[in-house]
């Protein structure tokens, strides 16, 4: 990514919904060899008697799948920002094979952090039936709402979809360096004000207690542009007595990236078929989901089982974000600070 003489940034990261749309040049089928390899990889590691999370790449010896990986790697960081593998055949596994080859494609890419408080690094997405509004611990993902535009933890996000919902549930992505070049373009005053502090409620897993943090939306750093974006826990952080309110440019500013998000000119939207792996960039790219409907039956509803990595192939990252429950580890992991020094 590089920024010209006029502000305006370019490079692969820079793409919209309408200069994508009819093209599935980022999607690529897994082939039959390589699902063998996986298939062989499962089979060894459940020999081996041992917690998933203990095993490491080399637990899973997968050559094909980690040359993979690896273009991947390489297009989530210094590409697009993300890419979607299709083809696993997830209903030949059971829940346990499932989590043991998602594990072992997890630690061929990067090293999954926690996701949580309590340190769990292997997230099952599903609809929990508990509500955001009525517990603020509650997070977007263990509900079947809308989830609008935002960003994970770590340097970037794998999902696997072992069953799309009923109905409704759609992908939609958003390239970063895009909403800068628009809003630069519609609104240049409002540049400035997103690269200063907002306030973002960490739904009680911030490892350092914090119940607010507080972060620019737009992060400029060693020439490359990251960003951390929650629409609703910057709502939610209203709630709180200690946070100031939002001004009308902070306003302004979160109302024209949402227009922006929900632009069908600037999101990509895909549906997630059974054994898609979506993997992004959580500083490129924003993703979002459309609410669903599930199944009757719970043994069929919507289920995803999600990784947050640590790349290592990672951009610089601002200091602030050794601050941030979503990037203190991979902050640490870059600068070889123990994970817990900031938050």
């Amino acid at each position: 990514m590089e920024q010209q003489k006029s502000g305006f940034l370019s490079g692969p990261e820079v793409w919209s919904g309408a200069s994508l749309r009819g093209s599935e040049q980022w999607i690529s089928h897994l082939s039959p060899a390589e699902i063998d390899e996986i298939d062989a990889a499962v089979k060894h590691v459940k020999t081996m008697g041992v917690e998933l999370t203990s095993l490491t790449r080399d637990d899973f010896p997968m050559p094909l799948m980690a040359r993979r990986l690896d273009a991947v790697r390489n297009d989530l960081e210094g590409g697009r920002g993300f890419a979607l593998l299709r083809g696993l055949p997830v209903e030949r596994y059971s829940l346990e094979d499932s989590r043991i080859l998602f594990w072992g494609l997890s630690v061929h890419l990067g090293e999954p952090q926690e996701q949580d408080r309590a340190g769990n690094r292997l997230h099952s997405v599903t609809n929990t039936g508990l509500r955001v509004e009525k517990n603020n611990s509650v997070r977007s993902y263990q509900t079947d709402d809308e989830l609008t535009f935002h960003n994970d933890g770590g340097d970037a996000f794998m999902l696997l979809c072992l069953r799309p919902a009923k109905s409704g549930g759609i992908s939609k992505l958003v390239s970063v360096a895009h909403l800068y070049n628009e809003v630069l373009r519609r609104r240049p005053d409002l540049i400035e004000v997103l690269q200063q502090p907002f306030h973002f409620d960490t739904r009680g897993q911030h490892r350092g207690g914090l119940k607010v943090q507080s972060v620019p939306i737009f992060n400029f750093f060693a020439g490359r542009l990251s960003i951390l974006y929650k629409r609703r826990y910057l709502r939610t952080a209203q709630e709180f007595p200690e946070v100031p309110r939002l001004t009308p440019a902070q306003q302004d500013s979160i109302d024209l990236i949402e227009s922006l998000c929900i632009d069908p000119e600037v999101q990509l939207s895909f549906y997630m078929q059974a054994g898609d792996i979506q993997l992004a960039s959580n500083y490129a790219v924003l993703h979002a989901r459309a609410k669903y409907q599930d199944d009757d039956d719970p043994a069929r509803r919507r289920h995803l089982l999600r990784a947050w990595l640590t790349l290592p192939n990672g951009r610089p990252l601002p200091p602030v974000f050794a601050q941030t429950r979503e990037f203190s580890t991979s902050y640490a992991r870059r600068h070889g600070e123990p994970a817990d020094a900031h938050a």
